[in-house]
């Protein structure tokens, strides 16, 4: 049996990947009404993929935790992957795309707001206050780097040979391969930075429990049962 909090989380975290889908579906619905839906440009961002990739573990961690105590320690590491990515989305379009002008359809702009505002902020809300969240190791970052690796890689093969690419800074025609380095080598960072600092913070929360389950002397367990 799962605890109140446990189960109010579950209901929020469905409640959230619901969100998400219907801001996804509303989006392409609103790009079909009109002709201005292109399926390889829409599913080539980053924050897109991401989304989606939020949908399916908002979901399961609704599941677990409305049937389980504690989530698992193969779900955490998943669950890791989407804070870092959530952040980095929210960050790279509200410090450097939110008012760069775009040529093609701008379409709704709520749904803008929800991928890059509010779906992160509750994603690191549930990271940092949920319950039942399991330790990590820091091993877990080669996790957390595949998928970015990936799309990266993929990204800037397709933009080779299509000469297009989803956000200007990985465009070596508008600044040179120099600056799309230095974003790559910064974002990456900054994806490592948040994805290090969950880790610690999934460590720092769980110690008070390791330590409380360690035989000691009996003053120790007096003190323990005192704090």
């Amino acid at each position: 049996m799962t605890s109140p909090s446990r189960r109010t989380l579950g209901a929020l975290r469905i409640a959230a990947a619901t969100v998400v889908l219907a801001t996804v579906v509303v989006q392409i619905a609103d790009r079909l009404l009109n002709d201005a839906f292109d399926p390889a440009e829409y599913f080539s961002y980053f924050t897109i993929q991401s989304g989606l990739i939020t949908i399916v573990v908002l979901a399961v961690g609704g599941a677990l935790a409305l049937r389980l105590p504690r989530d698992t320690a193969l779900y955490t590491t998943v669950r890791l992957a989407t804070v870092a990515y959530a952040v980095v989305t929210a960050g790279v379009y509200n410090l450097l795309l939110r008012y760069v002008p775009y040529e093609g359809y701008q379409g709704l702009q709520w749904p803008t707001e929800v991928l890059h505002v509010w779906i992160p902020l509750f994603v690191v809300l549930d990271w940092l206050l949920s319950p039942g969240r399991a330790s990590l190791p820091y091993s877990a970052l080669r996790v957390v780097m595949a998928y970015p690796v990936a799309w990266l890689g993929f990204t800037l093969l397709r933009g080779a040979v299509t000469a297009v690419y989803p956000y200007p800074f990985l465009d070596p025609a508008t600044a040179g391969w120099g600056s799309v380095a230095v974003y790559i080598v910064g974002l990456s960072a900054f994806i490592l930075g948040i994805a290090a600092l969950g880790i610690h913070y999934s460590r720092r929360r769980a110690r008070p429990v390791a330590a409380s389950r360690r035989p000691g002397r009996i003053h120790g367990a007096h003190a323990s049962m005192g704090r």
